[in-house]
């Protein structure tokens, strides 16, 4: 089957160890992205060290994209990641995420024009951290210890053709785990930059896709990503960027200012 080109693009802030588990997934991939970018948020020189490690036998393009610890600024670099991804389609996650064997093969067997693709996310616990730093692991079925939501590592692609699109915003959405067309991205303008700190960027840009008419679909039984345990963020912006998400939804926003279109 041919797919259409990639890039992976992985946002991640001052965790290497996690970084690292992702990338050793990426090169399992039954089907490699055809780049792969980090978006650095900030963060120390070890994670520099460990990319440039990686960047030494990668066999596709890894990129490091960095900018300054000022807080969390994930729309700003994403923006920035994004605008220089070389590849008509994006595949999205974050730096704690490692992904499955077919994570890649999946979201672009089911990548169609007027739709993104959102996946689940297992969960690895926090009681087996340790163990999973110490073996480095990196592959996990229904039966793996150390997990919970068990049932999303089930693999059934062909079940999930029949899932039909929707055209709102899924509660169960999560953006890290989600892929979309560049096109599209640029078309809404990108991430909104006025979010700081954590929460609903991902939601309120993927509220303006459907509110210039791209529908969702589901990666369900497949796109299977899982999610390294770590203590919550800060939420003292959350009250402010539910705000600007829900003015979005309202009024039907379908473009903000300042986006992508800076770094273009």
């Amino acid at each position: 089957m041919g797919f259409h080109k990639c890039s992976l693009v992985a946002s991640t802030y001052n965790w290497p160890q996690a970084l690292e588990l992702l990338l050793l997934s990426v090169l399992k991939q039954t089907h490699l992205p055809d780049e792969v970018i980090i978006a650095d948020d900030g963060s120390a020189e070890d994670t520099k060290i460990l990319i440039k490690k990686f960047q030494e036998t990668f066999p596709v393009p890894l990129i490091h994209i960095w900018q300054e610890d000022d807080g969390n600024r994930k729309s700003v670099i994403m923006n920035k990641a994004i605008a220089q991804a070389k590849y008509d389609y994006i595949i999205e996650i974050d730096g704690d995420i490692i992904i499955a064997e077919n994570f890649i093969e999946d979201h672009l067997r089911f990548a169609e024009k007027g739709q993104y693709l959102y996946g689940s996310r297992v969960t690895i616990k926090a009681s087996f951290l340790s163990e999973l730093w110490q073996k480095k692991q990196i592959r996990f079925n229904l039966f793996s210890n150390g997990i919970s939501k068990r049932g999303r590592t089930l693999h059934f692609p062909f079940l999930t053709k029949f899932i039909k699109p929707i055209s709102h915003r899924s509660s169960k959405f999560r953006g890290c785990n989600v892929s979309f067309w560049r096109a599209d991205f640029i078309k809404i303008n990108g991430y909104n930059e006025n979010f700081k700190g954590w929460g609903m960027e991902d939601s309120e840009m993927i509220q303006r896709l459907h509110n210039i008419g791209i529908l969702a679909k589901r990666l369900k039984f497949a796109g299977i990503a899982f999610h390294i345990y770590h203590k919550e963020q800060s939420k003292d912006r959350v009250p402010v960027n539910v705000e600007i998400e829900k003015e979005t939804t309202e009024k039907k926003i379908t473009f903000t200012e300042k986006g992508i279109s800076q770094y273009l």
